[in-house]
């Protein structure tokens, strides 16, 4: 089990611990304003900060942005016994807001951290003023080649190379740097165990168990911003297309030429986008 209080060699993907239920969630809570709550995908080796770094700078000048490692996931603590599933994300979630004594947030969902954020919204939606969704899961559909390739990921350099070529539309940003240093991420001590223990095959199943209801999601009152890459291999357009078409006070924004890395592909336009929806 990984302790956030334990000697770690220093990271900037290392924050705060908080305790959320019985374990200490890793944490970055940065800048001042209004509270919005980053929730990251759930790639190996992926953490808060690996997910959210190209924005977190700038949207923390005018909001308090709070980006944990949702548990089994990065430097979070990993309990032995616990289960991974939606319901047991939600239930941190609940706990890191009430053990920060925050009431009310925006929400900001990457793909998985999309599908935790609308069940979240659905069970809390007192708790919830706006919710921003990018490429995100949480209805039904049938498991990609691109998802599977993600969830049965067996740790290489040459493996995570070709995850990177999945997820990135701009091939440019895929280089063996980048490469290297998320598979040196992804065999941290605990990380693949975890992460090999959350998405075992058949990934269908662990795929509808991220998923809400059609009725739950027509019933959410909050306005949602949706983006999608149009290129992307992991979750498809059809996703966004489909929540866009549920939750009744929504947009969605869709990128030529973006895979599904809108916030890194596309982050001046992600930035500018999310910082005009939550002011207005």
């Amino acid at each position: 089990m990984i302790e956030v209080g334990d000697e770690m060699p220093s990271t900037p993907e290392i924050g705060s611990a908080v305790k959320t239920g019985s374990f200490q969630t890793n944490c970055h809570d940065v800048g001042s304003g209004d509270p919005v709550v980053f929730i990251h995908g759930s790639g190996p080796g992926v953490t808060a900060w690996a997910n959210w770094r190209l924005v977190i700078p700038e949207l923390s000048k005018t909001l308090r942005v709070i980006a944990p490692d949702m548990v089994g996931f990065g430097y979070t603590d990993r309990p032995a016994g616990i289960v991974y599933t939606k319901e047991t994300w939600v239930h941190q979630l609940k706990d890191l807001l009430d053990t920060l004594s925050i009431e009310r947030i925006d929400l900001v969902g990457n793909s998985f951290g999309g599908a935790i954020s609308l069940a979240f919204a659905i069970l809390y939606p007192e708790r919830v003023r706006k919710i921003v969704l990018m490429g995100s899961a949480g209805t039904y559909w049938k498991v990609t080649d691109g998802l599977a390739a993600v969830w049965g990921y067996e740790p290489s350099i040459e493996a995570m190379r070709k995850l990177l070529d999945i997820f990135a539309f701009d091939r440019t940003l895929v280089t063996d740097e980048l490469a290297k240093l998320r598979f040196e991420a992804s065999i941290q001590p605990g990380f693949q165990e975890a992460f090999a223990a959350m998405f075992p095959p058949p990934h269908q199943r662990w795929l509808d168990a991220l998923a809400s209801e059609d009725p739950a999601l027509q019933a959410l009152p909050h306005e949602t911003l949706i983006f999608h890459g149009r290129e992307d291999k992991v979750v498809p357009l059809e996703s966004s297309l489909r929540l866009h078409h549920l939750i009744p006070r929504s947009q969605l924004h869709v990128f030529g030429q973006c895979g599904h890395w809108t916030q890194i592909e596309k982050t001046a336009d992600f930035i500018r986008l999310v910082k005009g929806f939550l002011a207005s």
